[in-house]
């Protein structure tokens, strides 16, 4: 896909999103529009992956730290066909294999998610698997910025570095809110880009929501070599609705109805700008 392509895929995503927890009544919306931009490059531009074969022995790995904001994820594996797309209908429902969380009985999620701090600490010994195994994939984990209070995170980052993993990529979606407000608030965790550095690891800082920018920065992953990369994603809080943009009160809160056909006509007019700027027909 080229960049109008990713842009209109993730406009789409972001309106499956909606539609998903609009009639689950339940799910994260935003931290799930906040790191919709970093998947659909991952996924749609950056990752060796096949859906024909979710256990390809090469394929790319991906860890969703931040598994609470699952909702973009399920929409993408559902899109790209790892399994049927009627199945997003399910999504929160008695009996059903999409729940708020990664769960790996699904294909394409490697590992089942949510409890904030391990993420990273699987991706590391995914990556330190590659290493000693002689293998060339690469292992990216997006996590929240409110999961940098973990200590967990840093027993990562020091192992991550002490190995020189440089075929792991950690992604921090730095939208600045977590449940309860503002991370600065909550628990102070800047400066992230010294902080990481002097973890050993080589940070690139990077607009989270310019596709261009978040292709070139994950494609050129290592960039040096015996270092793990920290991708510090800088993101708006339910990005695409304006009305909900970096509202503490839309981490996990539902649209009525009234809303949801707001945001929807809100992200088809931006679709409709992308394919006019873009010269796209209507599809």
């Amino acid at each position: 896909m080229d960049m109008t392509d990713l842009k209109i895929k993730a406009t789409r995503i972001r309106m499956d999103v909606l539609r998903m927890i609009h009639r689950a009544k339940a799910g994260h919306t935003g931290g799930s529009l906040s790191n919709t931009d970093i998947l659909t490059a991952l996924y749609y531009r950056v990752m060796r992956i096949n859906p024909a074969d979710p256990k390809w022995p090469d394929r790319d790995r991906f860890i969703a730290s931040k598994g609470h904001a699952v909702e973009s994820l399920w929409c993408i594996l559902a899109d790209l066909g790892f399994f049927p797309k009627e199945e997003l209908d399910t999504f929160c429902q008695f009996g059903t294999r999409l729940i708020g969380h990664p769960n790996n009985k699904v294909p394409g999620i490697e590992m089942n998610t949510g409890a904030l701090g391990h993420g990273l600490s699987i991706a590391v010994g995914m990556a330190l698997a590659a290493k000693r195994d002689g293998k060339g994939y690469r292992v990216f984990c997006l996590m929240g910025d409110g999961e940098q209070a973990e200590g967990s995170v840093w027993e990562a980052a020091m192992a991550g570095a002490h190995y020189g993993l440089d075929n792991l990529v950690g992604i921090i979606d730095r939208n600045g809110l977590q449940i309860s407000g503002s991370t600065e608030d909550v628990m102070a965790i800047e400066p992230l880009d010294t902080k990481w550095k002097a973890f050993g690891w080589h940070v690139v800082a990077v607009d989270g929501h310019d596709m261009d920018a978040l292709v070139k920065v994950l494609e050129s992953a290592p960039e040096v070599p015996g270092k793990p990369t920290l991708v510090l994603a800088r993101t708006v809080k339910a990005r695409g609705v304006s009305f909900a943009e970096n509202i503490p009160g839309w981490h996990h809160r539902v649209p009525n109805d009234e809303e949801l056909q707001r945001a929807l006509a809100e992200l088809a007019a931006y679709e409709a700008q992308l394919k006019r700027e873009g010269g796209r027909a209507e599809a």
